[in-house]
């Protein structure tokens, strides 16, 4: 059960500040940053917030070079590629309908699972929830009308939730419970990130800067509060709340990312997309039912957004 009014004050500021993410990236799109640029800047902030953070509490990037070979591997699957797939989405969709495919990244964590072999004897109602899932995705989609988000960006989009589900598996497999405190392995993940990005550069990253300052401030506050800070509050809210109080927040960030986008930036609110969004939750909630309550290392998973 989530805990009392404190709680509850976590839990919505740091929907929020994932939630917004989406409308930082479009502003960016919008006013002349491109997807390599965008990513570049966000991981390098993000990863300066928690190096901060990590020595603040006492707390050493890791040393080994086994630790770091894996962190390349989840920088790339969890922030580098989906931090560039959004920008490349949300060229062509709008910032709400990729809030809303973001929150499909539970539904692929379950294909990853099957596909592994670490989920076994799947039950009825999990099994209903992954068709109503993605049910509700192709609502969304509506490829059968000709105002539908079928295009490039749609399916990066769902590229960037598949691409976390495959991060999870693979840091719960490899980076969990390593003895790295978890902040400081955060920081050295997204400085590999940093890394991945610059070195994707020269695709679009070279392109002359006509940005704004609009731009400027979009992708600072996505580096600074969106990524790197939010990282910092998911794990505050699993280690004083638990992991079911952060994994109710990914419930919640696709409402933020409509909600911004029809106010902020007067994006169409269809009563298909909302239909589409409801479905698509309904169908996560249910491939999450679980006898017991889910682990730490499944409620970021839940919670997608620390990625995205």
């Amino acid at each position: 059960m989530i805990g009392g009014r404190g709680s509850l004050v976590r839990m919505a500021v740091l929907a929020l500040l994932w939630g917004s993410g989406f409308l930082w990236i479009k502003l960016a799109l919008n006013h002349g940053l491109t997807p390599v640029q965008i990513t570049v800047v966000r991981a390098a902030l993000g990863s300066a917030v928690l190096v901060c953070l990590a020595r603040s509490a006492g707390q050493r990037l890791p040393r080994d070079f086994g630790t770091w070979r894996r962190l390349v591997v989840a920088a790339f699957f969890c922030n580098a590629l989906p931090f560039f797939l959004f920008g490349i989405g949300e060229q062509t969709v709008g910032s709400g309908v990729a809030g809303v495919l973001n929150a499909t990244t539970p539904l692929w964590s379950l294909l990853v699972g099957l596909a592994i072999g670490t989920e076994h004897g799947l039950r009825p109602v999990r099994l209903g929830g992954l068709l109503l899932g993605f049910a509700g995705t192709l609502l969304i989609f509506a490829p059968w009308h000709a105002a539908g988000f079928v295009s490039r960006g749609s399916f990066a989009l769902l590229g960037a939730a598949a691409s976390y589900a495959i991060a999870f598996a693979y840091m719960a497999r490899r980076l969990t419970g390593k003895g790295t405190a978890p902040i400081a392995l955060s920081a050295a993940q997204l400085m590999a990130a940093t890394g991945l990005s610059v070195l994707t550069l020269p695709v679009d990253g070279f392109a002359p800067v006509h940005a704004d300052a609009k731009a400027l401030i979009a992708v600072v506050i996505l580096g600074i509060f969106s990524t790197g800070l939010t990282f910092y509050l998911n794990y505050r809210l699993i280690a004083d709340d638990g992991a079911t109080s952060a994994a109710t927040v990914g419930y919640l960030l696709p409402v933020v990312s409509v909600a911004l986008g029809a106010i902020v930036l007067s994006e169409p609110l269809s009563l298909r997309v909302i239909a589409g969004m409801a479905v698509v939750l309904v169908g996560v909630g249910m491939t999450r039912a679980r006898p017991g309550p889910p682990s730490a290392v499944e409620a970021p998973a839940a919670a997608a957004s620390r990625t995205q």
